[in-house]
């Protein structure tokens, strides 16, 4: 048994082995016993990190209900553990399908043998990275600067105790306390967020090989002077064909399993980003008075809206690389084949029109439009609020 686990893109490397050391991805070949401690394990961990934050905020917000201010200053952290909560049991509880998902996108991509196929895949990988590390850079930017802007005597984040919090030594206890479990939370947060878009990017990648296999589908072959492939010859291409069916059906399936794994989740990142933005956006507007409050929240906004962008962005290119399928397959010399193989190329032409559309379970989909209308909702949420307090 590996300690840890290998995959041929860099962020889902990075995410698993994080999932791994939080005790969310069980290694396979474990004993009875083993499963259960490494479970206890993960319990331990989610209520040291995240656990105890949504029990004492919920605390704090009973006590200062009614008070909008106070209110919105609880509201963003609580309800990102809530959906980060839901994330990580989404991922204990279907491990089976997503460790086989992970498994399928790692092969296939592995697999490849062409050089035109292999610079595909760097870019995608890339891709992949680049996202990573725009959303660590902000997220701990957020972090560093929750921690920073603490007044003297007062704890990062609103939170009720049942002790004193400001004498020592228990105040600097909760303070360490509050920036570790923020922050290896945030770890966890953002590993959640980048396996699921890694994995889209990496269908993404899939639907691309495919595209350049149906494009180069005739090559190495000449054409008779009766203008048509020699029939030996279109066999080779059938079979090509055939394989090229089967990677398509494989691809389409896997972005089901995709839907089916992180649906819900994501609807409850989607719901929760909506009401963090805007509650965020008050906070920056109306609450920060220092320069790094200010600087934090900000960070805060972009790191939200980011998170809901590469959701939607990689949604998106999944549906428009989909599509381009049916171009690739009609790029190819059809009319240099004759009927049967024209036939097939038709059907695959045919099925490809249908794109793929990852949706959050079912109720919006994954696309830039929706990413906008997110932040117009928002919006229109922050205005609501600015004219409760105004009455208020």
């Amino acid at each position: 048994m590996t300690i840890f686990i290998q995959n041929i893109t860099w962020s889902i490397k990075l995410s698993l082995n994080v999932f791994l050391l939080s005790g969310m991805w069980k290694p396979e070949g474990m004993s009875v016993f083993k499963n259960i401690l490494y479970y206890f394990y993960f319990f331990l961990f989610y209520m040291c990190m995240t656990g105890i934050y949504i029990i004492i905020q919920a605390g704090d917000l009973l006590l200062i209900w009614g008070d909008i201010s106070l209110m919105t200053a609880n509201f963003f952290l609580l309800f990102t553990n809530v959906a980060l909560s839901v994330k990580m049991f989404n991922i204990v509880l279907r491990g089976s399908e997503i460790k086989a998902l992970v498994r399928d996108c790692d092969r296939e991509l592995r697999e490849e043998t062409t050089e035109d196929g292999k610079v595909i895949i760097a870019s995608y990988k890339k891709e992949a990275q680049r996202q990573l590390y725009v959303y660590i850079f902000l997220t701990y930017a957020t972090i560093l600067g929750w921690s920073l802007s603490a007044e003297k005597g007062q704890l990062p984040m609103r939170a009720w105790y049942p002790f004193d919090t400001s004498k020592s030594p228990a105040y600097q206890l909760t303070y360490v306390h509050q920036c570790l479990a923020v922050a290896i939370g945030a770890g966890v947060d953002v590993g959640t967020d980048t396996l699921v878009t890694s994995l889209v990017s990496q269908c993404r990648c899939r639907l691309r090989l495919l595209d350049l296999s149906l494009r180069t589908l005739c090559d190495g072959f000449q054409v008779e002077e009766t203008g048509l492939i020699a029939p030996d010859a279109e066999e080779v291409i059938y079979l090509r064909l055939r394989r090229c069916v089967q990677r398509h059906r494989a691809v389409l399936n896997d972005a089901q399993l995709l839907q089916d794994c992180f649906s819900i989740a994501t609807l409850s990142q989607f719901t929760v980003s909506i009401f963090i933005i805007c509650v965020t956006a008050y906070q920056l507007a109306f609450e920060s008075k220092t320069i790094i409050g200010v600087a934090s929240m900000i960070f805060y906004l972009v790191t939200m809206m980011m998170q809901v962008f590469i959701y939607c962005y990689q949604g998106n290119q999944l549906v428009v690389e989909s599509e381009a399928i049916s171009a690739a397959a009609y790029e190819c010399p059809w009319y240099s084949c004759r009927a049967p193989l024209r036939l097939a190329l038709l059907v695959i032409m045919t099925r490809a029109t249908r794109s793929f559309k990852l949706t959050a379970a079912n109720l919006t989909e994954l696309s830039l439009a929706t990413f906008v209308s997110i932040i117009k909702a928002s919006y229109t949420f922050f205005t609501v609020l600015q004219g409760v307090v105004d009455v208020s």
